[in-house]
């Protein structure tokens, strides 16, 4: 039985997951700033309540991005050094898929359409599909306006994340009839990335800690102020 310690820190919903001997324990708080600060000190708390330690952990799982620059670089930052000192591997998850992970198992729908705010007038988006209670990735991953962002298929979706809230008009309009409900208050969650994580696990699917990259989705992660959409 593998001990999964979980890291996210890619958006406001900062949290961490520890599974150990077979039970999670997790913490989550929304932050604006402090990620670094606040994810160890959850770390902290977690072995606590588990009542164990940093060594007793086989891998550790960090949400990969997209999401804030800042943040995404402190989840695997934290991740990378954990593996380093303990030569353990890692297992990145994307924040999309844990999102759309995450409102599957709440919402009980099968097809997701995921929207988180990127800033700058744009969206990170992607479409899932839950087979046997597990999303799938439709497509790509995809930083773009939202008026790209259409239905995958004709399927009935739930719109979920916070560019559901932020671009709401323009989406439903892209979607029309396709959207059955919209959830905005939805985010990568470290306990989902454990859930997810196993499978990669259980399927070989680890790497080794220099393997440890974020995948930002923009490339222009620095845009001037002066070119930034407001």
């Amino acid at each position: 039985m593998m001990n999964i310690l979980a890291l996210d820190t890619c958006t406001e919903s900062c949290s961490a997951a520890l599974l150990y001997e077979g039970e999670v324990f997790e913490q989550v708080e929304m932050t604006q700033r402090g990620h670094s600060d606040l994810i160890l000190g959850m770390m902290d708390g977690l072995f606590r309540q588990a009542g164990a330690s940093i060594s007793a952990i086989d891998t550790v799982v960090f949400g990969r991005g997209p999401g804030s620059f800042t943040g995404v670089r402190v989840g695997v930052g934290v991740a990378q050094g954990i593996a380093f000192a303990r030569d353990i591997p890692v297992i990145p998850v994307s924040t999309l898929l844990a999102v759309a992970q995450g409102a599957a198992d709440k919402l009980d729908s099968d097809f997701i359409a995921v929207a988180m705010d990127a800033r700058m007038g744009e969206i990170y988006c992607a479409s899932y599909q839950r087979i046997n209670g597990i999303v799938e990735l439709l497509g790509s991953e995809r930083v773009c306006p939202p008026e790209q962002f259409t239905p995958h298929s004709e399927q009935q979706w739930m719109g979920v994340g916070t560019g559901w809230g932020e671009y709401n008009d323009v989406l439903r309009e892209n979607f029309a009839a396709s959207v059955v409900d919209v959830a905005v208050a939805h985010y990568p969650n470290a306990a989902v990335m454990i859930k997810l994580a196993k499978i990669e696990a259980e399927a070989g699917r680890m790497l080794a800690a220099e393997q440890a990259l974020p995948v930002y989705l923009r490339d222009n992660v620095a845009k001037k102020k002066g070119e930034q959409k407001k």
